[in-house]
This record gives C-alpha cells, sequence and structure tokens, in this order.
C-alpha cells in the first residue's frame, strides 16, 4: 500500500498514525534542510505536539539542493514513517508534520513568500557546518563564492541570503521577527548563526541588520538522535512487516533528545510536552554531545575503517576499537569541562554505549568519517586543548586523531571532505614525518583550533609511523 492521506485509515493498527488531520493546519514553521535527520527529529517533536491539540505548526520544508526529498515526500501528500529500532520489535509512526517540500534552486520566491508569511513564527535549520560558510575565524567567509553572489544579489542560494531576502520582505509588510533556531551539530549554534547573520545583512543592508538584531531570536540548542542513511533493506522490512510502500521513510535509534535554549520572539510548539528540555544554558549538553558522542563516533569511524570495519555496532565491539572509545567518553571527554547540575556525564555514557551497539541501526563509518576537517575542532581539539592546558594526557584522542591524519590521506579510499585539497597537499610536502606538525604546531592549517606541543607532535608521529609499517 503506497502511503498518503487516503491510505491512513488502512494502515494496520501497530503503525501509529496523525491523531490530526494534516489539511486543516497551516504551517508556522520553516525547516531549512529538510532531510532525514530533521524529519527523524524535530518533525516528530512537533507532530507530536499537533497530536496533543495543538494548533497550525506544520512545517514547510526547504531542499537547498536536491529535489529527492521532494520527490518522495510530494506525492505521499507530505507523509512518511519514523521507525525505530531495537532488538525488539520495530515501531512504525507515520509523520504528517511536514505539509510541502520546496527545492530552493527551482523556487527561490516561493521559499522567500513561506518566510515572509504572516503564519509563520520559526525557522529551524539542519544545514550542517558546511552551509553557514564559516571562516576560520568562525564569522562568515565573505569570500566564498556563494555567499558573494548572494551579497551581489544575484542569488539567493545560501541560508542567509534567502534568510535575507524573507526578513526585508517581513520588515516591509510589518510582519515582525521570527525566532530563528538551529539544530546543527556546532558549538554555540544560536550565537554563530546570529554572527553570520548579521555579517551577512551588514553588507547587504546595515538597516535590515538593525531590525533583525531588534526583533529576531537566535536560541541554541543541541540535538541527538542516530539516524542512518535508510538501505534497501530497510524499505523491503518496512513492505514486508507493515505493507506499506513509503519512499520518504527513515529508521531511527528509540534514543532521541533535544536540549533548546528558552528564547522565542513570540510562539512557539510545546515540545518541552513531548520530550524535549527548555533549559537557561545549553552548553553542558551540546559540550557532552559534541566530546562524547560525536568524539566516540569519530574515533570509531576512523580507527573502524582502518581496519575494514563497516558498522558503529562492529567498532564498538572491536577489542582495540571499543576499549579506546570508551576511554575517550569517559576519561577524556567527560573530564574535560563542567556538566549542568543534575547533568550525569556517568550516566550518559553508559546511554551511548548501549547506542553504539544497538545492532538493529546499522550506521556506516562512511557516513560519519564525512567532512572531518569541520567536524574534529569541536570534537577532538577542544578537549586535547583543555587536557593540555592543564598537563593532562589524551592517549585515546591522540591515536584517534592519528587515525584521522592516516585516513586523509587517501591512499585506498576517495577522501570526502570541504579540505581535502589542502590536505592532500599537506601530506605531499610534509611527509609521514611531518604531517602531524604541518596540521597541528604552530603554524598548522588547524593552529586556531589547537597548537600541540613538541611532546604531542612527537607523540601523533610515532602513531603515525606504527600505522604506516
Amino acid at each position: 500500500m503506497k502511503l498518503n492521506l487516503s491510505a491512513l485509515d488502512r494502515l494496520p493498527a501497530q503503525a501509529r498514525r496523525p491523531a490530526y488531520i494534516p489539511s486543516q493546519h497551516a504551517c508556522g514553521i520553516v525547516h531549512l534542510g529538510v532531510g532525514a535527520f530533521h524529519r527523524a527529529h524535530q518533525a516528530v517533536y512537533t507532530d507530536a505536539a499537533m497530536n496533543a491539540g495543538e494548533r497550525n505548526w506544520r512545517i514547510m520544508g526547504v531542499s537547498l539542493r536536491s529535489p529527492s526529498v521532494r520527490d518522495q515526500l510530494n506525492p505521499q501528500d507530505g507523509l512518511y514513517t519514523v521507525t525505530t529500532k531495537s532488538e525488539a520489535r520495530p515501531e512504525v509512526r507515520v509523520i504528517g508534520a511536514i505539509a510541502d517540500v520546496l527545492v530552493a534552486p527551482e523556487d527561490p520566491a516561493a521559499i522567500i513568500g513561506a518566510l515572509a508569511s504572516t503564519a509563520t513564527r520559526i525557522v529551524t535549520l539542519t544545514v550542517t557546518e558546511k552551509g553557514y560558510h564559516q571562516s576560520a575565524g568562525g564569522g562568515l567567509d565573505m569570500n566564498a563564492p556563494a555567499i558573494a553572489a548572494d551579497l551581489a544579489h544575484s542569488g539567493p542560494t545560501t541560508i542567509f541570503g534567502f534568510l535575507a531576502a524573507g526578513l526585508h520582505r517581513r520588515r516591509q509588510a510589518s510582519a515582525g521577527g521570527l525566532t530563528l533556531l538551529s539544530c546543527d551539530n556546532m558549538a554555540d549554534n544560536g550565537k554563530s548563526l546570529a554572527r553570520s547573520l548579521n555579517d551577512f545583512l551588514e553588507q547587504y543592508d546595515p538597516s535590515l541588520a538593525d531590525w533583525a538584531r531588534r526583533t529576531c531570536r537566535f536560541p541554541s540548542s543541541m540535538v541527538d538522535r542516530i539516524v542512518p542513511a535508510t538501505t534497501d533493506a530497510d524499505r523491503r522490512m518496512l513492505s514486508e512487516t507493515f505493507g506499506l510502500e513509503d519512499s520518504g521513510a527513515v529508521f531511527t535509534e528509540p534514543f532521541s533528545q533535544w536540549i533548546i535554549e528558552d528564547d522565542f520572539v513570540g510562539s512557539r510548539p510545546g515540545w518541552e510536552q513531548h520530550g524535549a528540555e527548555l533549559v537557561s544554558d545549553v552548553a553542558p549538553y551540546e559540550t557532552a554531545k559534541l566530546r562524547m558522542l560525536n568524539g566516540a563516533h569519530s574515533a570509531l569511524a576512523y580507527l573502524g575503517l582502518a581496519k575494514g570495519l563497516s558498522l558503529v555496532s562492529e567498532a564498538i565491539a572491536d577489542p582495540q576499537v571499543g576499549p579506546l572509545a570508551r576511554r575517550l567518553m569517559r576519561e577524556e571527554a567527560a573530564t574535560s569541562f563542567s556538566p549542568a547540575p543534575g547533568q550525569n556525564l556517568s550516566h550518559y555514557a553508559d546511554e551511548l554505549d548501549a547506542r553504539f551497539a544497538n545492532p538493529a541501526l546499522p550506521h556506516r563509518l562512511v557516513q560519519i568519517a564525512m567532512d572531518g576537517s569541520q567536524k574534529i575542532p569541536q570534537r577532538w581539539l577542544s578537549t586535547l586543548s583543555v587536557h593540555q592546558e592543564a598537563g593532562r594526557d589524551s592517549p585515546a584522542l591522540l591515536q584517534a586523531l592519528a587515525g584521522w591524519i592516516l585516513y586523509v590521506r587517501g591512499t585506498s579510499w576517495e577522501v570526502d571532505d570541504p579540505m581535502r585539497d589542502q590536505l592532500a597537499r599537506a601530506w605531499q610536502s610534509a611527509g609521514h614525518a611531518g604531517i602531524a606538525s604541518a596540521l597541528f604546531g604552530s603554524n598548522g592549517l588547524f593552529s586556531e583550533h589547537w597548537i600541540a606541543s613538541e611532546a604531542t607532535l612527537e607523540h601523533l608521529a610515532k602513531h603515525i609511523r606504527t600505522e604506516m609499517t
């Protein structure tokens, strides 16, 4: 049975369906970057709020590049399934929160119109680090070609170009500001979005920059749910077990976490009634996630791939890689910051260990390994800097870092990283004896994030020599 609105009444009883009529709800949220993670996370919380009786919070999804999600969801009336996978029977839930998906290159005017709509109160974002076009110093990279094009009003193509055009129209119509809620894995993601948008608007229209500072809010948030890429086997399971044909199906773990800074312009869904946490300071939760979960994930990826492993569950079970990842989480990452009151990092590490080992969730290591140059500053280098300053060793992190250095050499696989060419040139010029210094020495490519001590550079070089012999 093909999933769509007309099929809802014929779904098997074990498939949960919306408790509301989707077509009777207006869109109150625009989401930029409507990929699998958003569909398994923020959209699920919003769907739960409407199931509980809240109205007019459906989501207008925006794909900034590919039409694939539009082509999956729009023929299904925006419906799709989220299947939680564990060793027990999978649970299937039909989500009705997404009303439509717009594709930026095809209809930019419709996206600007959605942002400018008086019904829109919140814009959420999951565009990954690359979509923020950050410079090495953390602000907006004004020299990025896409940013320069949007500033020249030849776009929009970037999130900043679209937000600027939408805010401009809102100001013209006296529609008020927006809550702009980043859900990307970046430190201080709300502040980062605010800073970069302000940088853009100061060049685009200084008066609009002033208006946005006064009328918009940029809460930070921390999101956590493992959402592997959907496979053909997943789709077959959905069809054989539940009788559903769903082109937009996503598969995930039972665990889900959303920590949100309570700083909104106006109304919002009651996400906190459905598992989200509204807090005054997201930072300790964000740091735990970045350094413990994401840090261990990256270690499992690079060290696991080097051993010919494919999945997170395989890597955590490996007798060498698994203990190293656990040490990284518990002894190095968890001791590098002060938790919030009541935040139990030992319990969190236990949860992470169980999640990594979930055999029903085939999370591919190569997916985690992508874009490492954009991830390791927050996941590893911040922790290394804290411990180095305190005179403490970080053997697990250094072994993982050596694994990444060897990975980006790319001798047996194609490196998927925005700094691939720079990293390749560093390897060519420095060789195995000097690559650690070329990357993490005083003049290294990552010196703005962390400068390794001489003893640490030698330690890294030793790991590299050992693995290459």
